[in-house]
């Protein structure tokens, strides 16, 4: 169970970007890439892994998964917006990221929405889910404790260990999947009110 608590204060799980991050000015891609990397360079999985890149935020633009951008600057919008990219990107697809931020961005440009609520709204809840993850994971970890128990190995705690990847896995699918039907709903719902 310290392997866990290790393992969770490592997650970073409540690593964000606050809104009080973003300054008020916008930034060129250079220093929304630092902003970025600052926030999540301690998380990364190893030091290979890129936080965002270039052509990350190039790719998400030729996507349209935001808003066009003025003069080469991103503005807070933008910034909120690729925040949000960066947090779905692990989960979702580029096309279901799109279909699921193609309302938020319509609504921006329209001047029909002010992002910062919304983004609040989003950090809480991504705080209790947080908590929530990890008051969850230590009571996974207990069944599958529980479950090894009965095993009759000499490597228990390398069976426990693969089993509790095989276990998250299945519940990281799970949420994946239900996300994915998420996204089709807002697809189905679209259709109907043209």
């Amino acid at each position: 169970m310290d392997k866990i608590h290790q393992m969770l204060m490592e997650l970073g799980l409540d690593t964000n970007i606050k809104i009080d991050d973003i300054p008020d000015l916008d930034l060129y891609m250079d220093q929304v890439i630092q902003l970025f990397e600052k926030k999540f360079g301690e998380v990364k999985r190893n030091d290979e892994e890129k936080v965002l890149t270039k052509t990350m935020i190039n790719n998400y633009a030729k996507g349209k998964l935001f808003f066009p951008i003025t003069n080469k600057k991103y503005s807070k919008e933008h910034i909120i917006l690729i925040s949000l990219i960066y947090q779905l990107k692990g989960a979702l697809s580029i096309s279901d990221i799109k279909k699921t931020l193609d309302e938020v961005n319509e609504k921006i440009i329209n001047g029909n929405m002010e992002l910062d609520p919304f983004y609040s709204a989003y950090l809480n809840l991504s705080s209790t889910n947080a908590a929530q993850f990890t008051t969850d994971l230590e009571e996974h970890v207990k069944e599958v404790e529980k479950e090894v128990s009965s095993l009759e190995d000499d490597e228990k705690e390398q069976l426990e260990h693969i089993l509790l990847i095989a276990s998250l896995v299945n519940m990281s699918n799970f949420y994946r999947r239900t996300a994915e039907k998420l996204v089709d709903m807002i697809k189905e719902n679209k259709t109907e009110t043209k």
